[in-house]
Protein backbone atom coordinates (compact mmCIF):
# COMPACT_ATOMS: atom_id res chain seq x y z
CA UNK A 1 0.00 0.00 0.00
CA UNK A 2 0.99 3.65 -0.65
CA UNK A 3 -1.02 6.57 0.72
CA UNK A 4 -0.73 10.05 -0.63
CA UNK A 5 -1.88 13.38 0.95
CA UNK A 6 -3.12 15.34 -1.34
CA UNK A 7 -3.97 18.16 1.28
CA UNK A 8 -6.64 18.76 4.44
CA UNK A 9 -8.58 15.35 4.16
CA UNK A 10 -7.87 14.03 0.31
CA UNK A 11 -6.05 10.82 0.14
CA UNK A 12 -5.01 8.72 -2.51
CA UNK A 13 -4.20 4.88 -1.82
CA UNK A 14 -2.78 3.01 -3.99
CA UNK A 15 -2.99 -0.87 -3.06
CA UNK A 16 -3.59 -4.36 -4.54
CA UNK A 17 -3.01 -2.36 -8.16
CA UNK A 18 -5.96 -0.04 -7.93
CA UNK A 19 -5.67 3.66 -7.23
CA UNK A 20 -8.58 4.73 -5.22
CA UNK A 21 -9.17 8.66 -4.41
CA UNK A 22 -11.34 10.07 -1.46
CA UNK A 23 -12.19 13.06 -0.45
CA UNK A 24 -11.32 15.67 -3.25
CA UNK A 25 -12.33 18.96 -1.67
CA UNK A 26 -11.91 22.61 -2.30
CA UNK A 27 -8.76 23.05 0.55
CA UNK A 28 -6.67 21.49 -2.04
CA UNK A 29 -5.53 21.73 -5.40
CA UNK A 30 -2.87 18.85 -5.31
CA UNK A 31 -5.60 16.59 -6.80
CA UNK A 32 -6.76 18.38 -9.81
CA UNK A 33 -5.56 16.63 -12.80
CA UNK A 34 -5.21 12.95 -11.50
CA UNK A 35 -5.55 10.37 -13.77
CA UNK A 36 -5.42 6.43 -13.90
CA UNK A 37 -8.06 5.99 -10.89
CA UNK A 38 -10.39 3.15 -10.80
CA UNK A 39 -12.33 4.84 -8.00
CA UNK A 40 -13.52 8.15 -5.99
CA UNK A 41 -14.95 8.39 -2.60
CA UNK A 42 -16.64 10.73 -1.05
CA UNK A 43 -17.18 10.68 3.06
CA UNK A 44 -19.87 13.04 3.10
CA UNK A 45 -21.25 16.19 0.91
CA UNK A 46 -19.35 19.27 2.86
CA UNK A 47 -17.43 21.29 -0.12
CA UNK A 48 -13.83 20.59 1.82
CA UNK A 49 -14.48 17.04 0.89
CA UNK A 50 -16.36 17.51 -2.30
CA UNK A 51 -15.55 19.79 -4.37
CA UNK A 52 -18.66 20.60 -6.59
CA UNK A 53 -16.62 23.22 -8.92
CA UNK A 54 -13.91 20.73 -9.83
CA UNK A 55 -14.38 17.14 -9.26
CA UNK A 56 -16.79 17.44 -12.54
CA UNK A 57 -14.03 17.35 -14.62
CA UNK A 58 -11.89 14.86 -12.38
CA UNK A 59 -14.49 12.43 -13.40
CA UNK A 60 -14.44 13.45 -16.59
CA UNK A 61 -10.76 12.51 -16.73
CA UNK A 62 -11.35 9.52 -15.40
CA UNK A 63 -14.44 8.10 -16.55
CA UNK A 64 -13.01 4.33 -15.76
CA UNK A 65 -13.91 5.25 -12.18
CA UNK A 66 -16.44 4.29 -10.08
CA UNK A 67 -17.39 7.42 -8.22
CA UNK A 68 -19.19 6.26 -4.62
CA UNK A 69 -20.31 8.79 -2.43
CA UNK A 70 -22.51 9.00 1.08
CA UNK A 71 -26.38 8.82 -0.25
CA UNK A 72 -26.76 12.36 0.81
CA UNK A 73 -24.15 14.01 -1.38
CA UNK A 74 -26.05 12.17 -4.80
CA UNK A 75 -28.93 15.29 -3.91
CA UNK A 76 -26.25 17.93 -3.17
CA UNK A 77 -23.44 17.63 -5.88
CA UNK A 78 -23.97 17.51 -9.34
CA UNK A 79 -21.62 14.27 -10.10
CA UNK A 80 -21.99 11.61 -13.43
CA UNK A 81 -22.13 8.02 -12.74
CA UNK A 82 -22.28 8.66 -8.96
CA UNK A 83 -23.37 5.46 -6.96
CA UNK A 84 -24.74 5.62 -3.07
CA UNK A 85 -22.44 4.15 -0.07
CA UNK A 86 -24.40 3.24 2.63
CA UNK A 87 -23.17 2.61 6.15
CA UNK A 88 -22.86 -1.08 6.97
CA UNK A 89 -22.09 -2.16 3.76
CA UNK A 90 -18.74 -2.69 1.42
CA UNK A 91 -17.96 -3.08 -1.83
CA UNK A 92 -15.19 -4.53 -3.84
CA UNK A 93 -13.34 -2.89 -5.94
CA UNK A 94 -11.18 -5.97 -8.04
CA UNK A 95 -8.34 -7.25 -4.80
CA UNK A 96 -9.93 -4.16 -2.71
CA UNK A 97 -12.77 -3.93 -0.30
CA UNK A 98 -13.99 -0.38 1.28
CA UNK A 99 -16.15 -0.61 3.99
CA UNK A 100 -18.42 2.26 5.02
CA UNK A 101 -19.14 2.63 8.66
CA UNK A 102 -20.83 5.24 10.77
CA UNK A 103 -23.66 7.09 9.57
CA UNK A 104 -23.60 10.54 10.83
CA UNK A 105 -21.20 13.22 10.57
CA UNK A 106 -20.07 14.81 14.07
CA UNK A 107 -21.98 17.75 15.89
CA UNK A 108 -21.42 20.84 15.26
CA UNK A 109 -23.64 22.42 17.17
CA UNK A 110 -27.09 21.51 18.65
CA UNK A 111 -28.62 24.23 16.19
CA UNK A 112 -27.03 22.87 13.10
CA UNK A 113 -28.75 19.99 11.70
CA UNK A 114 -26.60 16.75 10.87
CA UNK A 115 -25.56 15.59 7.84
CA UNK A 116 -24.79 11.87 6.63
CA UNK A 117 -21.21 11.02 7.02
CA UNK A 118 -19.54 7.25 5.86
CA UNK A 119 -16.00 6.53 7.43
CA UNK A 120 -14.11 4.36 4.84
CA UNK A 121 -12.10 1.45 5.69
CA UNK A 122 -10.02 0.64 2.86
CA UNK A 123 -8.36 -3.12 2.48
CA UNK A 124 -6.47 -5.44 0.42
CA UNK A 125 -5.42 -8.68 0.88
CA UNK A 126 -1.83 -9.16 2.27
CA UNK A 127 -1.37 -5.35 2.50
CA UNK A 128 -2.49 -2.92 5.09
CA UNK A 129 -5.75 -1.34 6.75
CA UNK A 130 -6.55 1.86 5.84
CA UNK A 131 -9.33 4.10 7.78
CA UNK A 132 -10.32 7.57 6.77
CA UNK A 133 -13.34 8.38 9.13
CA UNK A 134 -14.54 11.44 7.55
CA UNK A 135 -15.94 14.37 9.84
CA UNK A 136 -16.38 11.82 12.71
CA UNK A 137 -14.92 10.50 15.79
CA UNK A 138 -17.75 7.81 16.88
CA UNK A 139 -16.57 4.90 14.77
CA UNK A 140 -13.48 2.53 15.90
CA UNK A 141 -13.35 -0.48 13.61
CA UNK A 142 -10.93 -3.18 14.48
CA UNK A 143 -7.95 -3.91 12.71
CA UNK A 144 -6.85 -0.59 11.13
CA UNK A 145 -3.10 -0.52 10.72
CA UNK A 146 -3.18 3.29 9.27
CA UNK A 147 -5.08 5.59 10.41
CA UNK A 148 -6.23 9.44 9.12
CA UNK A 149 -6.44 11.32 12.10
CA UNK A 150 -8.74 14.13 11.66
CA UNK A 151 -6.43 16.98 13.32
CA UNK A 152 -9.18 19.87 13.61
CA UNK A 153 -12.74 20.36 12.85
CA UNK A 154 -15.15 22.79 14.35
CA UNK A 155 -16.71 19.36 15.30
CA UNK A 156 -14.16 18.13 17.32
CA UNK A 157 -11.95 19.04 20.36
CA UNK A 158 -8.34 17.69 21.27
CA UNK A 159 -10.01 15.11 23.97
CA UNK A 160 -12.26 13.61 21.74
CA UNK A 161 -9.22 13.07 19.07
CA UNK A 162 -6.72 11.25 21.93
CA UNK A 163 -9.60 9.25 22.96
CA UNK A 164 -10.74 7.86 19.01
CA UNK A 165 -7.17 7.43 17.93
CA UNK A 166 -6.83 5.59 21.49
CA UNK A 167 -9.94 3.28 20.72
CA UNK A 168 -9.02 2.59 16.99
CA UNK A 169 -5.51 1.62 18.11
CA UNK A 170 -3.71 1.87 14.69
CA UNK A 171 0.16 1.64 15.31
CA UNK A 172 0.68 4.34 11.98
CA UNK A 173 -1.28 6.98 10.98
CA UNK A 174 -1.03 11.07 9.58
CA UNK A 175 -2.96 14.53 10.38
CA UNK A 176 -5.70 15.36 7.96
CA UNK A 177 -8.29 17.32 8.12
CA UNK A 178 -5.64 19.80 8.88
CA UNK A 179 -6.64 22.48 6.46
CA UNK A 180 -7.47 25.11 8.97
CA UNK A 181 -4.42 24.75 11.33
CA UNK A 182 -0.99 26.85 10.90
CA UNK A 183 1.90 25.58 11.74
CA UNK A 184 1.82 26.01 15.52
CA UNK A 185 -1.56 24.05 16.18
CA UNK A 186 -0.81 21.29 13.65
CA UNK A 187 2.44 21.20 15.57
CA UNK A 188 0.61 20.85 18.73
CA UNK A 189 -2.14 18.17 17.36
CA UNK A 190 0.68 15.83 15.97
CA UNK A 191 2.61 16.10 19.28
CA UNK A 192 -0.41 14.90 21.65
CA UNK A 193 -1.54 12.62 19.20
CA UNK A 194 2.11 10.94 19.05
CA UNK A 195 2.22 11.44 22.63
CA UNK A 196 -1.05 10.16 24.09
CA UNK A 197 -1.84 7.56 21.43
CA UNK A 198 -0.67 3.94 20.19
CA UNK A 199 -0.51 6.11 16.71
CA UNK A 200 2.51 6.81 15.56
CA UNK A 201 1.77 9.73 13.21
CA UNK A 202 4.12 10.44 10.01
CA UNK A 203 4.21 14.16 8.38
CA UNK A 204 3.35 13.37 4.88
CA UNK A 205 2.50 16.77 3.84
CA UNK A 206 4.67 17.45 0.90
CA UNK A 207 6.64 14.19 1.02
CA UNK A 208 4.64 12.34 -1.77
CA UNK A 209 3.66 8.67 -1.70
CA UNK A 210 4.49 6.79 1.59
CA UNK A 211 4.84 3.03 2.10
CA UNK A 212 3.22 1.67 5.33
CA UNK A 213 5.35 -0.78 7.28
Amino acid sequence: MQLTHLGHSTVLVETSGLRVLIDPGNFSDAWHGLTDLDAILVTHLHPDHVDPANVPALLTANPQARVLVEPGVIDAVSLERAEPLTADTSISLGGVTVAAVGGLHAVIHRDIPRIGNVGLVVSGEGEPTFYHPGDSLSEAPSGVDVLGVPAYGPWAAMKETVDFAREVGAPQGFPIHDGLLNERGWGLVFGRITDMTPCKLIDLRGKGCWTPA
